[in-house]
């Protein structure tokens, strides 16, 4: 204990080791804290919305008090779908900074009303937010190479490397040093992490999962500096080296990966399946009325018996010709969906090599903001939708009467859960990476000879 007290010391005497890890402490905190002040805003957005959704219906109710039809009830009233955060995404907001976790939606074509939350403005989203996978996974880094990249050249330099090799306990010494440093640095980032997971209720399972992943991140960050530091270089030139290798796998090669994945696996976006929608829509006006009921009884044949209109303007006809025009881009839906999961698993598999994409696709599935999380919440979409539908095809088909009562009957939306415990696959990639770099480090730190290198 005295001898891990005296590194403690050698370690604070140190200005840029104590200005780093007290920096890396109030980013952690800094971070923590930004991510449930972001993720408390969203769950009083979701709040408030739900008394002011209550009395817009309400208002709706009294200007239709008694309708001969469904048809304006069913074409004036919204329906709000949500997507509560779970607990754990403070740590890693994901999508859920681009991606709408609220969309009011009607009974009327849904694929147009689905993708209207991607028109979001692109500079806006491009910085991403300060949250805790950020600093695990693009600062930490540095601060691990600050404290290390001199851990030898630092004793070389100064003449005490021989001294210190020559001593009994000499693997012990340098065990105790690095062991130190990743203590330092594994505490100045779970600290901060567990007490904000204990505030949001994110559960031990989680909690325990975000540690492994932060120790992990760490021991690999650790051994490729050892691997660097043990080298017979000075000590500028093990951070320039440290640096580029982070430079490389933190954002070129991640970026080039995702090049790569856009120009094999391409995939249009969810704005054209909004537009192509809409011009089938458009275009049913233009269509006899029997070949839209025709295509619609072919995919409904529940109402084929109902499914005459009159030469006059009727809302099921309206409200089949939007269903049609659902239909009519199912197929671009599917594979517009297909291409996003094909993307997402290559995403998983650059994981196996890159320590970064690995950990961030942990953190965003065990936090809930990831892609299965954001195609889960638009199924419960779908799946609500189809409720709406039917509820007033009961009502348009049938020729019944709407009236105030029936207000209340309409359907109401439950939530999905968010979260989810990330697959064993990738949690065994990452500590496997992170382990073999880990010890190869390690292995290289106890073969430093009496001339301080190879």
């Amino acid at each position: 204990m005295n001898r891990l007290t005296f590194e403690l010391r050698l370690v604070l005497r140190s200005r840029l080791s104590a200005a780093a890890l007290l920096l890396l402490l109030l980013l952690s905190v800094l971070a923590v804290w930004s991510g449930m002040r972001e993720v408390q805003r969203q769950r009083q957005t979701i709040e408030r919305l739900a008394p002011l959704h209550e009395r817009d219906v309400a208002a709706l109710a009294a200007r239709y008090p008694d309708s001969k039809d469904a048809g304006n009830p069913a074409y004036y009233t919204f329906y709000n779908t949500w997507d509560p955060p779970s607990g754990a995404a403070f740590l890693a907001l994901g999508l859920r900074d681009v991606a709408p976790y609220v969309l009011r939606i009607r009974a009327l074509g849904l694929q147009a009303q689905l993708y209207e939350g991607e028109t979001f403005n692109p500079e806006v989203a491009l910085p991403g937010r300060f949250d805790y996978a950020f600093v695990l996974i693009y600062l930490a880094p540095l601060f691990t190479i600050a404290l290390l990249h001199d851990l030898v050249s630092a004793e070389r330099q100064s003449g005490r490397l021989r001294l210190l090799l020559a001593m009994p306990d000499a693997g012990r010494l340098w065990r105790r040093r690095v062991g130190l440093r990743y203590a330092l640095l594994f505490a100045c980032l779970a600290v901060p992490a567990c007490v904000g997971a204990a505030l949001s209720a994110s559960g031990i399972a989680a909690t325990i999962v975000v540690l492994a992943v932060t120790a992990a991140c760490l021991a690999f960050w650790t051994g490729l500096s050892l691997l660097v530091a043990t080298r017979q270089w000075r000590s500028v030139t093990n951070a320039t080296v440290l640096m580029g290798a982070w430079a490389m796998l933190t954002l070129v090669l991640p970026a080039l990966a995702n090049v790569a994945l856009i120009r094999a696996i391409p995939v249009n976006q969810g704005v054209d399946l909004m537009l192509a929608q809409r011009q089938a829509v458009h275009g049913a006006w233009e269509i006899p009325r029997a070949e839209t009921m025709r295509r619609f009884v072919a995919g409904h044949p529940e109402w084929k018996h109902q499914a005459d209109v009159p030469g006059r303007f009727h809302w099921k006809w309206y409200f089949a010709f939007h269903q049609v025009g659902d239909e009519s881009v199912a197929g671009a839906a599917r594979a517009y969906r297909d291409g996003l999961v094909a993307r997402q698993a290559w995403t998983g598999r650059l994981g196996w090599l890159l320590p970064g994409v690995g950990a961030q696709a942990v953190l965003h599935r065990l936090a809930g903001t990831d892609l299965p999380a954001q195609l889960a919440y638009q199924d419960a979409i779908v799946a609500f939708h189809r409720e709406i539908r039917h509820f007033y095809y009961s009502y348009l088909f049938n020729d019944r009467p709407f009236g105030s009562a029936d207000f209340a009957r309409r359907p109401a939306f439950v939530p999905h859960a968010a979260a989810g415990m990330p697959g064993g696959t990738e949690l065994f990639a990452l500590f496997l990476l992170a382990g073999a770099v880990f010890a190869a480090g390690v292995w290289r730190l106890g073969r430093l000879r009496m001339h301080g290198g190879e």
